[in-house]
């Protein structure tokens, strides 16, 4: 039997439900059914597993929980933008650890498009007539949409522990996150094209989810870094996870970040396109490897 050339067919075959009436054009409409199968079939996936959602939330509850508690009196930290008084620990790193949920989900995404890539749907969905970019922005906006669902529900219940975020910031924050998560899933859909077998990208992961998340301003504010240490200010600088906090960081609060803004969009650019050729059959990595498209032919 011919498997489904169509993402938005592929992906509801998959779910058990109707094929899409004209799903197969190429037209915008057709980019926008495609858009939603993928999406849909994201969301479905994440409701489905619960676990995935527990576990997505427990790293960011036991830091807020436990480590903040402890840190409190060592690590609260002074007036420093966008905040206008002085405020806990557990305030300050709420942003940080809300966004580290999308680095881990961003890493996840890319996990299963390595494992889909071999024996899953997205290996019917990149022999599809929709271009390889198409498909792989709307993957990228289907992880997105669940890492931000994870973000609000981590902010729901940071809530409780008094983090001052007025309540039009978490309504301000929804575009700074939008962005965020673009930018870390595109960097992770880039590694999924250099790694070929599921079980090297776990390394690949430790490797860039840790050194992101700690060379940065998600655990304290970047004025501390630099008068311990210069060189790794200027890694926290130059450590893009830093400006996709800081942005989301002054959105909560009402307040813009032009500088975390276009490093954050620019970022997600560089690595949307470099990723979009990584996977081309014709010029990218997956056509120096063979990649699914040579290994359906």
């Amino acid at each position: 039997m011919r498997s489904p050339s169509n993402p938005a067919v592929a992906a509801r075959a998959e779910d058990g439900a109707k094929p899409v009436p004209h799903a197969g054009r190429l037209d915008a409409v057709g980019y926008l059914i495609a858009l939603g199968g993928i999406v849909r079939r994201e969301l479905l996936r994440f409701f489905h597993q619960k676990e995935r959602f527990f576990s997505a939330m427990v790293r960011p509850l036991v830091w807020l929980f436990i480590f903040a508690a402890g840190f409190r009196n060592t690590l609260g930290t002074s007036i420093t933008p966008p905040y206008e008084t002085y405020v806990l620990y557990e305030a300050y790193v709420v942003p940080g650890l809300a966004v580290m949920i999308q680095l881990f989900n961003g890493m996840q995404s890319s996990l299963s498009m390595v494992y889909d890539r071999e024996v899953g749907s997205m290996k019917v969905l990149l022999t599809s007539p929709y271009p390889r970019w198409s498909l792989l922005l709307a993957k990228l906006v289907a992880g997105v949409s669940v890492s931000i669902v994870q973000a609000y529900a981590f902010l729901a219940i940071a809530w409780f522990w008094e983090t001052g975020i007025p309540p039009l910031g978490y309504l301000a924050a929804l575009p700074a996150f939008l962005a965020s998560g673009l930018m870390l899933g595109a960097i992770g859909l880039f590694l999924s094209s250099l790694v070929r077998q599921l079980e090297n990208f776990a390394s690949v992961m430790n490797f860039v989810i840790f050194p992101m998340f700690f060379a940065s301003s998600a655990l304290y504010p970047l004025w501390q870094v630099r008068a311990s240490s210069e060189w790794l200010y200027l890694i926290c600088q130059a450590n893009p996870f830093t400006h996709a906090v800081e942005l989301v960081r002054f959105a909560l609060y009402g307040r813009f970040e032009p500088v975390a803004c276009a490093v954050v969009v620019g970022t997600g650019l560089l690595f949307i396109t470099l990723a979009a050729i990584a996977y081309d059959p014709g010029r990218g990595i997956m056509a120096r490897r063979g990649g699914p498209a040579g290994e359906a032919a």
